[in-house]
């Protein structure tokens, strides 16, 4: 039996959560260096984003408000996604912790974007009615 759209909702809030969790741990392990403070609290604030945002969008008023705080949560995962690639290439930390995370990320930028096109159609749909 597939999963309810709530149950499913629930899953990627806790997704996002566990995904936060996981930048949370990487910005502490950054070196101590002007690089490693500066994309620490980079990463921190945009990989973070996306949960606190999606908690905010199961909440939203309209179609409009859920797609525009979506739309603003895929925003903050693509600076995460370059965030990740930057400390990857400057050799902050080894790519071996990274790889994972940059996996993850590219695949909730996908749900988002998949997300975000779902509620554009939606919302076309009602507005040609």
């Amino acid at each position: 039996m597939p999963a309810s759209p709530n149950a499913r909702s629930a899953q990627l809030e806790n997704r996002l959560v566990s995904f936060a969790v996981r930048i949370v741990r990487l910005s502490n392990a950054l070196p101590s260096n002007f690089a490693g403070r500066h994309f620490g609290k980079q990463i921190l604030r945009s990989g973070s984003a996306p949960a606190l945002l999606y908690g905010e969008a199961r909440g939203a008023e309209s179609d409009r408000d859920f797609r525009h705080k979506c739309s603003i949560a895929l925003k903050e995962l693509r600076e995460t996604y370059i965030n990740l690639k930057i400390i990857d290439q400057s050799s902050l930390l080894e790519t071996v912790r990274l790889e994972e995370l940059l996996d993850e990320t590219n695949q909730l930028i996908s749900i988002f974007v998949r997300t975000v096109r779902t509620m554009d159609t939606r919302i076309n749909q009602t507005k040609d009615r």
